[in-house]
């Protein structure tokens, strides 16, 4: 329960504007590792709860998360050599 209302608290922080610099310009090296590390060992494409969680402990919105690891997933992707995007099979 308390992870859900951190979630709330940085919602309500974001629509005030009391969000921090770092965030602003992009995330620390500390806060890509958290979410490196999320991406290679727990999950490549987190649900909402999970998205949650890996956003207060990176310290980000969890917008700003769920864009890095949509960022993250398509440069894996392309590495892998897939498309970047997923489509449909008859496409």
């Amino acid at each position: 329960m308390l992870i859900f209302l951190g979630c709330y608290r940085r919602r309500l922080e974001e629509r005030a504007g009391t969000m921090s610099a770092e965030t602003a310009s992009g995330p620390t090296e500390d806060q890509v590792e958290i979410l490196e590390y999320n991406f290679n060992k727990v999950d490549k494409h987190p649900d909402s709860t999970t998205l949650c969680l890996i956003a207060a402990e990176a310290g980000l919105s969890e917008e700003e998360t769920q864009k890095w690891f949509k960022q993250r997933l398509a440069k894996w992707r392309r590495s892998e050599g897939l498309p970047s995007e997923c489509r449909s099979v008859t496409d």
